[in-house]
């Protein structure tokens, strides 16, 4: 079978940016299993996917725009120590806070000053190109339930929530 919209897949995949450093892999525990076609993963993994079958094995460069976009500065931003009254901050730490646009997105303190926090907006993988080495474990098609949910039910289908 192979790999297209509303398939379920599972693979093994292990990640590394360009120098070689590992970030992260399923090689040694539970396979990554997700809907096809839903936004589960970045874009360029997703079309690296397309077309592939179980027991294919490759591995796809995935440029910044294809992955978790370009760095942006505009998100790096200074902001007074008394929005976070009461708290002990330190450079590290990840929270939700309201983006330029007013949506929700994660933010992580760079540094802490006796006056301000700075934060960045930017994803911690935006800017890298990334690579992954994937193997196609199963390909199957998603039940009627799995579909109406949006999500997978288990590597065979038959998980419950």
């Amino acid at each position: 079978m192979t790999i297209s919209q509303d398939k379920v897949v599972a693979m093994h995949y292990t990640v590394t940016d360009p120098e070689g450093n590992k970030l992260d892999s399923s090689a040694d525990g539970e396979p990554l299993v997700f809907l096809f076609g839903h936004g589960a993963l970045i874009p360029g993994l997703e079309q690296a996917l397309a077309g592939k079958t179980v027991g294919d094995s490759f591995t796809a460069t995935i440029a910044p725009a294809d992955a978790y976009g370009e760095r942006h500065d505009q998100l790096v931003q200074s902001v007074p120590k008394t929005m976070f009254e009461g708290m002990e901050v330190a450079p590290g730490m990840r929270f939700r806070a309201a983006g330029p646009d007013g949506r929700e997105q994660s933010v992580i303190i760079l540094d802490v000053t006796e006056e301000e926090v700075v934060v960045d907006g930017n994803h911690p993988l935006s800017g890298i190109e990334l690579k992954f080495d994937v193997e196609v474990l199963k390909v199957r098609d998603a039940t009627a339930e799995e579909l109406a949910h949006g999500h997978v039910h288990g590597i065979e289908g038959d998980e419950s929530h």
